[in-house]
């Protein structure tokens, strides 16, 4: 069932059996590491507790992120002598009283198994996305529109509440399953006050005075909803250049080229020019600003200088190509296990033990000699093999040791090799033949050019990754040029190009070429 079956009536209409009007039945669907089994403890003791019969039962996922658990909760109310009622141990579509769903694709899932109806459920969910493993396989961007979710929610609930509760959560040093629980109080879709919730919530006797926060915090929300308006987008703040004064001095000669450019193109220019000399050094950011010339002479203000535009990005991500100097140096940095850090809620009093794992291929290996020497052994078939046998094994590194660190620091250090290695000789070649490729059609086909400029995009990672993504981009190219002649080409190239996006394998981009080879 789709979500627009679930939206259309697609669930026949059942009348409500009289004997079961006093039963509220709950769903919550949440993944691993969301406290729902916390939650509807929570709120089964809460049930209990006001003198109501209740019965929580659970149906785990396939795994995390590619099935949530599904637990149910039944209650009414009950007196002491009066037999015990007979609860369901699952939902049945068309028969949830509220919805629970602790992230913004859950409540998706649940509209489509038509747990929530119109005429009776209340949706409780958090807008934060946990991305699944198919939008994560995504070559290109794989992520589900959360906007069609809350939009269909407004229509298939008889009440929607939908806030940021993970974030509430985290701000408030709990975690999910509390500002959930307060949401519900806050909906007020159990008959029980604010004290009864919270002395649930104590009664645990596990992290009480953060769960009691995030608990108020988003029972404030859920109680007190505020329309949202949009807001302009605050201007992203300029990172501060720090150096000696003759680098300092080098960087304002390359900034002020970048501010004498077109307005449209300085504005992703300057980033561009940041990435590149990040990633090498101040020399190779005036490179980067002479390709980017060589591109602007050929375009002009009447076609808004959409090509200089995408070039300026494009250029600097191939110029910024992650090769083995450069993961070692991401590896080391402060910033990234100051990251890593606040990402896993490391405390003071925590130890942190940081794995990192390494594959090199002989190519790799191989990539990191002069180029002359490089090209001699990369023809080599024996001594391919040879590396490959002694490099391309599953290391471990423990950059929380100061071995490990030391070694990824010191190649992250190399940079200063890099220019001349044979991987940087190849990145050049294939940076300049994709140039020439794409300014040779700006004069017949504008709109192609900038298109073939936008085909970079398919080139990214490190490894096998960068290794399939520069196949794809290849491929595009060369059937691309079957069909450049055409007035629709640049269309052709677009479509090629998200074709390649579609899976990892390629199988969307070899219908796209068999479709060209079937007319060109």
């Amino acid at each position: 069932m789709t979500l627009h079956d679930a939206l259309s009536g697609a669930l026949p209409a059942r009348s409500a059996d009289p004997r079961l009007s006093g039963i509220i039945k709950l769903a919550i669907l949440a993944v691993g590491g969301q406290g729902g089994g916390v939650l509807t403890g929570w709120i089964e003791d809460l049930a209990r507790s006001n003198g109501y019969a209740a019965q929580a039962t659970s149906v785990a996922g396939v795994a995390q992120r590619t099935g949530a658990t599904v637990y149910y909760i039944e209650m009414a109310p009950h007196r002491v002598g009066d037999p015990m009622p007979v609860f369901s141990l699952m939902p049945a579509a068309g028969d949830v009283d509220i919805m629970i769903a602790a992230e913004m694709m859950e409540a998706g899932r649940s509209i489509i198994r038509g747990f929530v109806t119109p005429d009776r459920t209340t949706l409780i969910a958090s807008t934060h996305r946990a991305l699944a493993v198919s939008e994560k396989m995504m070559p290109g961007d794989g992520i589900a529109s959360s906007e069609e979710v809350m939009a269909a929610a407004g229509i298939a609930a008889q009440r929607f509440i939908a806030a940021d509760f993970d974030a509430l959560a985290i701000a408030n040093g709990s975690v999910i399953s509390a500002a959930l629980f307060g949401a519900l109080a806050g909906s007020g879709a159990l008959p029980f006050d604010r004290a009864a919730y919270e002395a649930a919530i104590r009664a645990s006797g596990k992290g009480v005075e953060g769960s009691l926060r995030a608990f108020g915090a988003a029972l404030d929300v859920a109680a007190n909803p505020v329309a949202e308006t949009a807001a302009p987008k605050p201007k992203a703040a300029v990172a501060e250049v720090i150096g000696p004064a003759r680098l300092r001095a080098a960087w304002d000669t390359l900034a002020a080229r970048v501010a004498a450019l077109p307005a449209p193109v300085a504005e992703m220019a300057l980033p561009g020019l940041r990435k590149v000399v990040d990633y090498q050094d101040i020399a190779y950011g005036a490179e980067y600003l002479d390709l980017l010339a060589t591109v602007l002479v050929q375009d002009s203000a009447t076609q808004g200088w959409a090509l200089s535009r995408e070039a300026a990005k494009y250029i600097a991500n191939a110029m910024a190509y992650d090769d083995i100097i450069r993961v070692a140096d991401l590896k080391t940095r402060g910033r990234r296990f100051d990251r890593i850090r606040k990402e896993m809620r490391v405390k003071e009093t925590n130890l942190l033990h940081l794995t990192e794992f390494f594959h090199p291929r002989a190519e790799e290996i191989v990539g990191l000699f002069p180029a002359w020497l490089g090209a001699k052994v990369e023809a080599d078939p024996k001594w391919m093999a040879r590396l490959d046998r002694l490099f391309n094994k599953g290391r471990r590194l423990r950059t929380d040791s100061l071995r490990a660190f030391l070694t990824l620091h010191l190649v992250g250090g190399l940079r200063f090799w890099r220019r001349r290695t044979l991987r940087h000789a190849q990145e050049q070649a294939h940076l300049a033949r994709w140039l020439q490729t794409a300014l040779a059609e700006t004069a017949r086909n504008y709109d192609l050019a900038v298109e073939l400029i936008r085909c970079r995009r398919l080139i990214k990672g490190y490894s096998d990754t960068h290794t399939r993504g520069q196949s794809k981009f290849d491929r595009v190219l060369t059937a691309t040029a079957q069909i450049a002649a055409r007035p629709d080409a640049a269309d052709w190239c677009r479509r090629l190009r998200e074709a390649a996006l579609m899976d990892e394998e390629g199988k969307a981009l070899d219908g796209a070429i068999a479709t060209i080879r079937s007319f060109a």
